[in-house]
């Protein structure tokens, strides 16, 4: 049933070997490039310091102030390779999630529309049909002339039905799969016919089983409680008399079962006296076509649908019952969370660098938190609702990057960080209100550096550095 769901397209996932052959291959030589810019450049050092040697002066004017940035270059380099190594791992785990995450979604996509899909049961109005006399004229050639014949013909016309009184009800079960769902339906309809022409009276009353059934028992067509028998094997015409005036009744009845959805197509007949109540005897029912029931009665688990025309009346959309499904709701907010996570890494981990000391150890730890705590509400959103989740979540968050400092002021930082760079921005994509959520965390994010920095309000203490 899933196997259509293949995730998004074009985003690396760590299930797909080849696809981590290829990302190594590249980032390879350029990592290859990087540490030799780095080795040249200390020879480059090396080589300069040696041929100074003879200057000491100059040798530690020069050489001093560029080892000092030499090493000060290295400890950035640790930190920028630790941070972007972390960056990549991270992109590839929330990729792999949020192709999971999208196949998930679009897998309870597929089974909620597989459990209603299926042909429909549609039942058609009958046809009272009856053949008259039609005069026409036609021209033809006789001996080189032109001679306009004047003839007759049988054509087919139909007597509209004078009122229509039907009952169906309309039971719910699954199939042996327990996948889709299957009406077991119960027809009664009774149908009366007025002659009200003046010079026919052979008519052929034409009802139709029901279109689209995996199962059709007990059809039954009736006059005046007379049951009328098809001579051939699938008509279902039945020639009857009713002199000018008079009236009869038909009466159809039959058992099947189908597709879940019923309905029943008026065929744009001119309808007179129509009743038609669907008593549906599960839950989630609901009419099927845009014309609004008379009279609807809930009773606990059945629902009672009631269409009530005295006089007359033509539709265009059949009426009819379906099973009503939960909408699923805020799709794909999941993926594109974790498809933005790098991003909100990134500006996490800078609040944090521009706010208190980090050393390879923390940085590590808290990436290992951030990236944990998004799997734990990957997988907890699909049990549960995701703002909530990230709530819970978000509690252990602020309780562990309250280590990060050294001394209360450090863990307070570190806490207000945690909030402005991490909580809020991943809450903003949660919520509907995205866009002012992550204004607000990007303004208390500026605010928060500018107090730290500008204006000195929240000084750290020195045992903090």
């Amino acid at each position: 049933m899933y196997s259509n769901n293949q995730g998004i397209p074009g985003l690396p996932d760590l299930t797909h070997p080849t696809e981590l052959v290829q990302i190594g291959s590249q980032l390879l030589p350029a990592l290859i490039l990087l540490v030799f810019l780095v080795i040249a450049l200390g020879v480059a050092i090396a080589i300069i310091s040696f041929t100074l040697r003879s200057h000491p002066a100059e040798q530690k004017v020069v050489i001093g102030d560029w080892t000092i940035r030499y090493s000060q270059m290295l400890w950035g380099l640790q930190h920028l390779s630790l941070v972007l190594v972390l960056l990549v791992a991270g992109f590839f785990l929330c990729s792999t999630l949020s192709n999971r995450y999208h196949h998930w979604e679009q897998a309870k996509v597929t089974q909620v529309a597989q459990s209603v899909a299926g042909d429909k049961l549609e039942q058609s109005v009958p046809q009272v049909r009856y053949v008259m006399q039609e005069a026409f004229s036609y021209t033809t050639q006789v001996n080189g002339k032109i001679v306009k014949v004047n003839d007759k013909r049988e054509v087919n016309r139909l007597l509209a039905l004078a009122g229509s009184q039907i009952l169906v009800k309309l039971d719910q079960s699954t199939d042996v799969q327990n996948r889709s769902a299957i009406y077991r339906v119960d027809y009664t309809a009774e149908y009366k016919v007025v002659n009200r022409l003046n010079n026919i009276d052979s008519f052929f009353f034409e009802a139709q089983p029901p279109i689209g059934y995996s199962l059709l028992s007990n059809y039954k067509i009736e006059r005046d409680r007379t049951r009328l028998e098809s001579v051939e094997p699938g008509n279902y015409s039945f020639a009857f008399q009713l002199k000018p005036g008079e009236e009869t009744s038909f009466r159809v009845t039959y058992k099947a079962e189908g597709g879940s959805r019923w309905v029943y197509n008026a065929a744009g007949q001119l309808l007179s006296n129509f009743r038609l109540t669907a008593i549906a005897n599960f839950p989630g029912a609901d009419f099927a076509s845009g014309v609004i029931p008379r009279e609807t009665k809930l009773d606990g688990r059945n629902t009672q649908f009631t269409w009530i025309f005295d006089d007359n009346v033509s539709v265009k959309n059949p009426f009819g019952v379906f099973t009503n499904t939960n909408p699923i709701r805020e799709t794909g907010i999941l993926p594109r969370l974790l498809l933005l996570a790098p991003a909100l890494f990134l500006w996490w981990i800078l609040l944090l660098y521009l706010s208190i000391p980090m050393n390879l150890k923390n940085v590590a730890i808290a990436a290992s938190i951030f990236f944990a705590c998004l799997l734990t509400l990957t997988y907890l959103s699909r049990f549960m609702n995701a703002q909530l989740a990230w709530t819970m979540i978000s509690l252990i968050l602020l309780t562990l990057s309250w280590g990060l400092g050294y001394s209360r002021s450090a863990s307070i930082a570190a806490v207000i960080c945690t909030i402005a760079g991490g909580i809020l921005p991943v809450f903003g994509l949660l919520v509907p209100f995205s866009g002012l959520t992550l204004s607000v965390a990007g303004l208390l994010s500026a605010i928060w550096l500018a107090v730290r920095h500008w204006y000195g309000w929240y000084a750290l203490q020195p045992e903090d550095k």
